[in-house]
Parts: structure tokens; C-alpha cells; sequence
């Protein structure tokens, strides 16, 4: 290789790397899979777009000597991409559902297989000249229509919380089935491809069983001892990693050996691996990141590279690239959906699951490469394969929205987080009436203050009561193994457990029962709380105050989005260690999220026998004290007498207002205010809090900011409380 072409090279790999991040990027902000941008992104810098828009640079940039070492970057991306996928195929996976997922996988390969055939019937004599038999062409077209991308769907069945639902495990497992079965396929397919036919292929099939056996016994039996020792040592060394690698590379290279591809070796192995969950973790801790970020990119501009969107160009083929795209939906969802339907699944949950085994992805584009490489596939029907496998994939999480709405998992998972004895206590309450709590916590350790001051807001005993601390779980990436259905399992029982030793500490003991955690995969924490107040839904949302890391302003950030996006009153509490809540001071200023700041004080004061509550109303020289609102001033007149003597209204002149409330709430456990500017915490332009008094307040703060109507925290529990003094005074 000349210098020349190394650098050229280099600055290939350094552009594929920073399109595919930038482009991958903007597909997760539409809510499609990363791996979908970074394909787009392949192919937008091959000559679909770049090599049509600019073709003199695209030639400079990508000239035909530097094609084959990206070929050969690609393909080890490959080799240790299907290691990875073969690891994470966890015989969990396999377990609970295989009956009907059995029936689902068969009829999802079979439907499709059918049609494909009927399909390649129409294209063989359009698109060849007899120098491929139409077995191996049949057999491509087949795998190529009946494939799952099971890493994708596992990714979007992680990131829509489907993995503890029935239809989220049926998915993955007739998913997984479905794939070992299209795989021995495509075996066979590239077999025949080589061989020519299925009778001079036979020492090939022969071979490939004989390997597959080994490998099932011998070398697994081998493997078994390397997670002895992981167990023994707890830890993955480089002398193991390079051990497996090695095994890897040499397993890869007897299945090329063979006659297949040597795709299928590294796959074979992954699957063989002990799923120690630790060895696995941290196998693919170590192999994903560069084989991701660098290598896998590669492959998305080499295949970019070699689909061209441009040979499409006549209505007739258009047609064709319809028919190839409506054989490959119609059969992968009508054979799903009727088996599901036969095996007794609802028809929305069958729905569901045709659209999501819909989903392909990466894998349909490794397919589609192995095919073009050994001239199977011709450019033509490679570009139209290219374009099934963007639309079958983009297509599947809106479609999966439409069919099974996120209201619908939302109950599903809200049933199963429920304790039993605490479903008793409100089983006999209207739904509506429940006053409900939620509480986003993204440190258990540290936010118990948080929690604490929610149960003592919402707990009465008056009004059938909900706290729920609401624990959102945000992967970094939607590719990585840390999204894996098992592992995301494995993250959230991990916070179920954080939460639990938490309630566990909440004091009076007798409070705990009341607090339900809710615990959620999500790409977007903002997003998710405010959609998951709307669907319980919550009277009030009690998030803590962090730092943002880009800045200085105690309101930005996710507190920032939360407090612009959730359709439910919300507070803020920024926490300065005092867990006495014995004396509260609400700064008055008379504007509709002051009145919440009141109306929490005054629910506290309900709530809790010993509180003492002090209204502070600062007003300028020469200006009248602000009134409270009648609304308000008509709930402070319903209030029990015992409530009203533990009240103290005081007004006071003062020329700079933040600083007489900073003084008056060296006196007190908790402040509690409307973001106001009158208490430079005001909302303004381009989506920005000032936040002189959280920065300055001697207490702990509450700043609250307004949605509905304040009388939800309040007027449900004014005529117990009434009824509960007259019986006391009785």
C-alpha cells in the first residue's frame, strides 16, 4: 500500500466516522435506531448522493484503489459484529413462549419464502442472463425477505419498556428463532452460490454440520473452562480477551474454509460463549465500542459505496422496487400476524408483533453485501433491497406506536409495580381521586430528602394517597449491549432494589406502603416524566435540583425542559439538609404560582399536626399589598380553625424583596415559592430561569411553577379535615 493511499484512507475513515455520528445522531432525535442514521449515512456519501451532487470530489475522496482496504476494515467489522450478536443471544431468550414462538418464527420464515419465491420467479428472467441458478438467486431473495433484525428489535423493545411484557418477550424470542432458522438459510444459499447447485453443495452442507456439532460440544466444553476461571478471578484479562479474539478470527476462518461465509464461524462462537452474565458484560464492554464507533461505520460507507439509488430510474422499476418492498412487508406481517392470532394473541398485541419482526436493519444489509459480493444479487436489486430494508425498519416504531400506544404498556407495567397489599388499599378508590405524586430520582443515595418531603405533601390519611419515586434508566447509546433486553433487566432490577432500600428508610415506617417506584428504560428523561405524569396521572411532579453541566443556572437543564414540558403542577426542591419540617415561610406575591406555593404550605399544614406556617408579603414603598385571589382567599376560609391558628400573615416594607425573604428564612426548615420575578426566579425568554433566591435562601426551597387549577391539592380533603376537627370537638 502506497502512503498515498494510507492517508487517503485515513481521512475516509475520519469522515465516515464523523458522518455517521452526526447523521445517527439526528435519526435518534426522530425516534429511529442509530444504526439506521449511520446507513443513511453510508449511503449518502456513496453515489446515491455525494457521488451524484459532487462527483469530482466524491472521486477524489473515494477512489477505486482505496475501495478494497475498507473491504477489508469492513469485513473484520463484520467478523466481530456477529461474534457480538451471537453473544447476546442469551437462551433466556429461548424460554417461557417457544411454543407459540416456534409457530410465529416458522410462519414469519415460511409466508415470506413463498412470496419471495413467486417474487424471484418475475425478477430471474428481468435481471439475469443465466449465470446464476435460480436456486442460490431464490434461496438470497428468500433470506433476504425473511430476516428479523434481532439486534435492532431487541434495542427497540428495550427503549419502548416492552422487554417485561408478553408481547416483548414472544418478540424477542420468535425473533431469535426466526433467525437461527434464516441464517442455516443463508448458509445453504451462499453453498449454492458457490457450489452452483444444491447437489454439488452437499460436501459443503456436510461439512458445516460437522463443524457446527464440534463447535456444540468440543468447543463449548473448552469455553466452559475459560468462565471457570472468570469466575475464579472475576475478572477478564488480556490474555483472555486474546484468546477469544484468536478464537474468534480462527472460527470465522474454518467457516470460510468450509464454503459458507465467515460471518456464520464468528456468530457460531458468540453463540457458544458461557452467558456468565459478568464474562458477557464485560467481553462486550471491551469489543463493542471500537467495533461500533470505527469499524462498523466502515462497512455502512462500503456498502454506500456500492447501492446506487440512481440505477433506479424508470417508473417500471420503481414498480419493482414496490412489489420486492410490499412482498417483503406483507409476508413478514401476515405470517406473523396469522400465527399469533392462531396461537390466541389479541389482534392489537398480533398487530404489535408483525411489525416489529418486520424490523431488519444491519442484518438485512449483511445479507444483501454476501449476496452482491458473490454476484447473486445484481446492483439494481441490491439498491431495491437496500431501500426494503430502510423502510422496513423506519417503519416499525411508528407503526408500533399506532398499534400498541405507550398508555397501553404504561398500565401494563404500573399494574405489575404495585405492591399487593398497597393495591388493596386503593382498590375500592376511583382512579381520579388517588392525589398522586411523582417523583424523579436519579440518585436513590443521595435524594431521600426528596422522597421524604413527597410522602409528607401527599400522605393525610385522609385521601387515598400514591407517591411514586419514578426512576428513569437513560442508556448512552441504543446500540450497545447495556441496551440488551437482558441487561436492561438486569439495570432495572438493580435500581428496584436502590428505591426499595430507600422507601425502607422513609420515616414513619407506616408511610412506606405508599410509595410505589415506577422504573423505565428511556432515551429522552424529560420527555418520559412528563408523559408518564399525563398518563397516571399525577397532581403534581416533585423533582430535586441538579447542576446542569453546561450550566450555572439552578433551572436548566432537565429540571429546565421538565418545568416547560409537563402538563402537571411541578416543584422544584433544592434540599440544604434540613429534615425538620416544622416551620414554612411562602413568600406571597399574589401571581397563580405563588398560590401553588401556598397551597402545598397549606396542605402540609393539614397533613402534619406540629407545623407552623408564616405568609410573608413584602411590598414597596409607597405600593399596596398584594390580595390574595378569591379562589384562594376562599380555601383559606374553609380551613379547620386548629389549621387557621397555625397560620401567620405578616406584611412587611422592604425596598430589595429577595433579601427580606433570605432573612426571614434563616428562621424556618423550609421555603416554598412561586417562580416569580418578584423572588428572582422568573421565568424568561428562550427557555432560561434566573435563580438569585435558590442561591441565596438559607433554608431548603421549594419553587413551584403552576399548570391546573391549585384546588386538586386541596378542596378534596378540606371537608375530611372539617368533619375530622367537628369529631374531635364532639
Amino acid at each position: 500500500m502506497h502512503i498515498d493511499t494510507v492517508i487517503l484512507v485515513l481521512i475516509e475513515v475520519l469522515i465516515v466516522i464523523g458522518m455517521s455520528r452526526l447523521i445517527g445522531l439526528a435519526f435518534i432525535r426522530i425516534k429511529q435506531p442509530l444504526v439506521i442514521g449511520e446507513i443513511v449515512a453510508g449511503i449518502m456519501l456513496g453515489p446515491s448522493l455525494f457521488g451524484w451532487v459532487a462527483p469530482n470530489l466524491a472521486a477524489t475522496l473515494f477512489p477505486p484503489e482505496t475501495v478494497p482496504f475498507l473491504n477489508i476494515l469492513s469485513q473484520v467489522g463484520l467478523i466481530f459484529f456477529m461474534f457480538l450478536i451471537g453473544l447476546e443471544l442469551d437462551p433466556k431468550y429461548l424460554k417461557g413462549k417457544i411454543n407459540v414462538a416456534i409457530l410465529t418464527a416458522t410462519m414469519s420464515v415460511l409466508v415470506p419464502f413463498a412470496l419471495a419465491t413467486l417474487l424471484a420467479l418475475l425478477l430471474y428472467p428481468l435481471l439475469y442472463d443465466g449465470n446464476v441458478s435460480f436456486t442460490a438467486f431464490a434461496l438470497f431473495l428468500a433470506s433476504a425477505t425473511s430476516i428479523t433484525a434481532f439486534p435492532v428489535l431487541a434495542r427497540i423493545i428495550t427503549e419502548k419498556n416492552l422487554q417485561a411484557t408478553y408481547l416483548g418477550t414472544l418478540a424477542l424470542t420468535s425473533a431469535a428463532v426466526n433467525d437461527l432458522a434464516v441464517w442455516c438459510l443463508l448458509a445453504l444459499g451462499i453453498a449454492v452460490a458457490r457450489e452452483g447447485s444444491i447437489g454439488r453443495a452437499w460436501h459443503t452442507i456436510i461439512a458445516s454440520l460437522l463443524y457446527i456439532g464440534f463447535m456444540m460440544t468440543v468447543g463449548r466444553s473448552f469455553l466452559q473452562r475459560l468462565a471457570i476461571y472468570y469466575r475464579r478471578t472475576e475478572r477478564l484479562n488480556q490474555l483472555l480477551l486474546a484468546l477469544i479474539y484468536m478464537g474468534v478470527v480462527a472460527s470465522a476462518l474454518i467457516t470460510e474454509l468450509i464454503g459458507i461465509h465467515l460471518i456464520f464461524g464468528a456468530f457460531l462462537l458468540g453463540t457458544i460463549m458461557p452467558k456468565n452474565a459478568g464474562l458477557v458484560r464485560e467481553i462486550a464492554g471491551k469489543t463493542e465500542d471500537f467495533v461500533l464507533i470505527f469499524l462498523l461505520p466502515v462497512f455502512f460507507a462500503f456498502s454506500g459505496l456500492r447501492t446506487q439509488i440512481g440505477l433506479v430510474n424508470r417508473p417500471e422499476l420503481w414498480l419493482l422496487c414496490g412489489l420486492v418492498l410490499f412482498v417483503a412487508i406483507a409476508g413478514k406481517y401476515l405470517g406473523t400476524y396469522v400465527a399469533a392470532r392462531f396461537s390466541g394473541i389479541e389482534k392489537r398485541e398480533a398487530s404489535a408483533l408483525g411489525w416489529l419482526m418486520n424490523t431488519r436493519g444491519l442484518t438485512e444489509l449483511i445479507v444483501l453485501n454476501i449476496g452482491l459480493s458473490l454476484g447473486v444479487i445484481t446492483p439494481l436489486l441490491f439498491t431495491m433491497l437496500v431501500i426494503m430494508a430502510l423502510v422496513t425498519t423506519f417503519m416499525t416504531s411508528p407503526l408500533l406506536e399506532w398499534t400498541y400506544p405507550k398508555r397501553l404498556i404504561g398500565l401494563d407495567v404500573v399494574e405489575k409495580e404495585v405492591e399487593p397489599e398497597a393495591s388493596r388499599d386503593i382498590a375500592t378508590q376511583d382512579y381520579g381521586q388517588i392525589y398522586r405524586i411523582l417523583v424523579p430520582v436519579a440518585n436513590p443515595s443521595t435524594q431521600k430528602g426528596l422522597v421524604q418531603l413527597a410522602v409528607a405533601i401527599a400522605l393525610n390519611y385522609q385521601q387515598p394517597t400514591a407517591v411514586h419515586p419514578l426512576s428513569l434508566i437513560e442508556l448512552s447509546e441504543d446500540y450497545a449491549f447495556e441496551s440488551t433486553p437482558v441487561e436492561a433487566n438486569r439495570l432495572i432490577e438493580e435500581r428496584r432494589q436502590q428505591l426499595e432500600e430507600l422507601i425502607d428508610t422513609l420515616e414513619p415506617p407506616s408511610t412506606r406502603s405508599y410509595v410505589h417506584p415506577i422504573i423505565r428504560i428511556s432515551s429522552n428523561v424529560a420527555q418520559e416524566t412528563a408523559e408518564i405524569a399525563e398518563l397516571e396521572p399525577a397532581d403534581l411532579i416533585l423533582v430535586g435540583w441538579h447542576r446542569p453541566a453546561f450550566s450555572n443556572n439552578r433551572l436548566g437543564g432537565r429540571v429546565g425542559q421538565i418545568l416547560t414540558t409537563a402538563p402537571v403542577d411541578v416543584a422544584v426542591f433544592i434540599d440544604k439538609g434540613k429534615e425538620r419540617l416544622e416551620n414554612l415561610l411562602v413568600p406571597y406575591s399574589a401571581n397563580i404560582h405563588d398560590d401553588l406555593a401556598l397551597i402545598l404550605a397549606l396542605r402540609l399544614l393539614i397533613n402534619r399536626d406540629t407545623c407552623l406556617l408564616k405568609i410573608l408579603q413584602v411590598v414597596s414603598e409607597n405600593r399596596i399589598k398584594n390580595e390574595m385571589s378569591y379562589e384562594l382567599h376562599k380555601m383559606m376560609q374553609q380551613l379547620p380553625q386548629s389549621v387557621r391558628d397555625r397560620i401567620d400573615i405578616q406584611t412587611i416594607e422592604a425596598s430589595e424583596p429577595i433579601q427580606a425573604v433570605v432573612k426571614a428564612s434563616e428562621a424556618v426548615d423550609l421555603t416554598i415559592a412561586g417562580t416569580s420575578r418578584a423572588w428572582g426566579i422568573e421565568r424568561q425568554t428562550l427557555g432560561r430561569y434566573t435563580d438569585e433566591l435558590a442561591i441565596q435562601c438559607r433554608s431548603s426551597l421549594l419553587i413551584t411553577r403552576r399548570y391546573s387549577q391549585v384546588t386538586s391539592h386541596l378542596a378534596s380533603v378540606l371537608a375530611d379535615a372539617n368533619t375530622h376537627e367537628s369529631a374531635l370537638r364532639g
